[in-house]
């Protein structure tokens, strides 16, 4: 029924987080998205710009994947639905709400190829002893990437546990203090990957790519 209203006027349900503030799962024109206060986190603008970002390397050869930031799991949609990925994925999420919101609103929930994991990003990548071909970092609070997650103590841990040969696409934020910590961080992989940088992609975001090197 609501999705039926909707395209007559949207429904929007607001949910109180205590990492991510007030989310919203809205229905407008027969499609329900989930947004923040400023921007959106699953199934709109976002899904587009992770999906322009998947199209820029080959998923044929990556074995399993890593999704640091859940938000509704909008990207899981798109790599199942549309890239055919049907390998496992391992999912890092920091802010319980979301998750529960993924489950019961999109139904992304643990599955035998899909484990959710409720837990700090930087706390995962500096732990695990796994190495993945894919890594997907799209870390938000907000409209915003915390500063951590440009840091080298952080991008360190990706570049161990990211298998020779496989690719890390960094959703990165495009605000004025960002832009140094994105040149900072830039360097600092190029010492292990080869490096692609788009920006403006739907507008708004930089996509980060990094396919890390083979060695001899």
């Amino acid at each position: 029924m609501k999705k039926t209203l909707s395209y007559l006027f949207p429904f929007t349900q607001k949910i109180q987080s205590e990492y991510s503030g007030i989310v919203e799962i809205t229905w407008s024109n027969g499609r329900k998205v989930l947004d923040s206060a400023h921007t959106n986190y699953s199934y709109g603008s976002l899904q587009r710009i992770l999906k322009f970002g998947l199209k820029q390397i080959d998923l044929k050869k990556s074995r399993n994947a890593l999704l640091l930031g859940l938000g509704g799991g909008s990207v899981i949609k798109t790599l199942r639905d549309e890239f055919n990925f049907i390998k496992k994925i391992t999912a890092i999420e920091i802010d319980p709400v979301l998750i529960d919101l993924a489950a019961n609103e999109f139904d992304i929930k643990t599955s035998e190829q899909l484990d959710i994991i409720n837990e700090d990003a930087s706390e995962f990548v500096q732990t695990t002893s796994e190495t993945f071909d894919l890594i997907i970092v799209d870390l938000f609070i907000d409209n915003q990437v915390p500063e951590v997650f440009y840091l080298t103590e952080f991008w360190a841990n990706i570049t161990r546990i990211t298998s020779t040969n496989g690719y890390v696409i960094f959703n990165a934020s495009v605000s004025q203090p960002s832009h140094n910590l994105l040149s900072n961080l830039t360097i600092f992989l190029k010492k292990s990957f080869s490096i692609e940088l788009f920006t403006k992609v739907e507008g708004t975001n930089t996509i980060l790519i990094a396919h890390k090197l083979i060695v001899q």
